[in-house]
């Protein structure tokens, strides 16, 4: 068995791109809702990426004409982007960028749970304490949070960043069981079209929210640079590797990536954002680390079915 194939790397490399490209979303959208509404943002992000796919519109509707891969795609897609982006977009005007990058590690367990019920996917021991590792190290970073003027209220933004995770589990299964009847880059279409109807009659509602408050100084370009960046780079290459990989991976496996997410967003916001990173989390992000690396190691398999 050769496992520095090509093949066997390929899905895993994709993964890792996706978590850097994910990880940069949570700094981005907080330059967005600086100056935008939640609602506006997100319809701002979704409609730039969605331009960009409309060539493949046509073959998205070829590949739903199956009721029943119609039905499980409209599930997704209201997991994510319409559910995930609406609690995400909300928490990150309470909690800082770091936190809910923390929080969204805890993905992988809900996933595993999920697949476990659902896709029939049982993970090895070695899996399950390599999350628990990594969990237990997005726990220990979280322990030094304190409310400051970039984080009102981190308690009820890390609530609504864990009600977004349930959200991102659900369109991670959702998109495991698409994933073998449609190509990754028409799932990552249609998830644009979807986010951009929802956002769009969000923003045409009369709310208004404070913005979002900043402890750098930006240029006043950087908001709407920041969207645009967040719909044509995030959205379609972090959601096209994603899908790529999960289509190749299991559910599981694929997700157990989002682990580092915590860890990168950290650093990202040390040199970006000049958030302090303490010796604590240092060791707390290295434990998330090695969890991720341990949870690869363990065998996915599938339950075997009696036939009478």
């Amino acid at each position: 068995m050769k496992f520095f194939a090509r093949s066997n790397l390929l899905p895993h490399f994709a993964l890792l791109l996706s978590m850097l490209v994910w990880s940069s979303t949570f700094i981005g959208m907080k330059f967005a809702l600086s100056a935008y509404q939640p609602a506006t943002a997100m319809a701002l992000r979704m409609g730039a990426a969605s331009l960009l796919c409309l060539p493949f519109l046509p073959r998205l509707v070829r590949a739903l004409r199956d009721p029943a891969l119609r039905r499980v795609l409209l599930l997704g897609v209201l997991c994510e982007p319409c559910l995930y982006f609406l609690c995400e977009t909300s928490a990150l005007r309470h909690t800082s960028s770091a936190q809910a990058g923390m929080v969204l590690a805890l993905l992988p367990l809900c996933v595993a749970v999920g697949a476990r019920l659902f896709l029939n996917e049982r993970m090895a021991g070695r899996a399950w304490f390599g999350f628990a590792l990594a969990v237990g190290g997005v726990v220990w970073i979280s322990l030094g949070a304190e409310a400051s003027e970039t984080s009102p209220s981190p308690l009820l933004g890390n609530i609504l960043e864990a009600m977004a995770v349930l959200c991102a589990a659900g369109y991670t299964l959702c998109m495991r069981r698409l994933s073998r009847s449609i190509p990754p880059l028409l799932l990552t279409a249609a998830m644009t079209f979807a986010g951009t109807l929802f956002f769009s009659t969000l923003s045409l509602l009369p709310l208004s929210v404070p913005p979002v408050y900043l402890d750098v100084d930006i240029p006043s370009w950087m908001p709407l640079a920041s969207t645009l960046y967040l719909g044509i780079v995030a959205t379609l290459a972090g959601y096209g590797f994603y899908n790529f990989g999960i289509a190749r991976l299991s559910a599981g496996q694929a997700a157990a990536y989002t682990n580092l997410i915590p860890v990168i967003t950290l650093f990202m916001g040390v040199f970006i954002l000049n958030e302090r990173i303490t010796p604590a989390q240092y060791l707390a992000s290295a434990l998330v680390l090695a969890g991720v690396m341990l949870s690869q190691g363990g065998h996915v398999m599938k339950k075997e079915h009696n036939h009478a």
